[in-house]
């Protein structure tokens, strides 16, 4: 189940906003300048296929997002508990970093929790099937795939590079929650 959680950025005990509303968690999400919607997914969509196979899957929200927004180029991941690099590549996005263009993700299956820091505020996107959000460029960040990864992720991007991030080198990340 989606959820989004709204801290002050110095007490991460302290909850001030909180639902599993999708409506809701958007309307919080708009507030603050962050994209976040739903596209309907199916559980047939197998973490095996192919990128092509999952991106044809969903080629015409695709098309309509990349037109729109003028991302660049798309392509999905797949991460499962049996990834041998699971433990590099989580830590890789726990700390807080920026990227010079949105950072678009739609889950096409599993969950992953993204959590931004906003002004003082931070606000902790559980995001599981179904959901896309867009962290606008420049926005402090970080994110956590859990111990044990099993998500499927379509990408979106205007940089050809793929994902670029600028660490802040703050270390507020490890104050607030991790997936289990």
């Amino acid at each position: 189940m989606s959820k989004i959680t709204v801290f002050q950025q110095d007490n991460a005990s302290y909850i001030l906003q909180s639902s599993n509303e999708k409506s809701e968690i958007a309307k919080i999400l708009t507030n603050v300048g962050v994209r976040y919607e739903q596209w309907k997914t199916s559980n047939k969509r197998s973490t095996t296929a192919s990128v092509e196979t999952i991106i044809a899957a969903y080629k015409t929200d695709i098309d309509k997002l990349m037109s729109s927004e003028g991302y660049q180029s798309v392509d999905a991941i797949s991460l499962t508990p049996d990834n041998p690099s699971k433990e590099a590549l989580r830590n890789k996005f726990l700390a807080e970093h920026t990227h010079a263009e949105d950072e678009v993700r739609f889950f096409v299956k599993g969950e992953g929790l993204f959590t931004l820091h906003i002004e003082d505020k931070i606000y902790e996107v559980l995001c599981t099937q179904g959901d896309l959000i867009s962290v606008p460029k420049n926005t402090r960040h970080w994110f956590d795939m859990g111990s044990n990864p099993n998500f499927t992720a379509i990408r979106l991007f205007n940089n050809p590079d793929g994902w670029v991030a600028q660490y802040t080198g703050s270390d507020i990340s490890n104050q607030f929650s991790r997936l289990a």
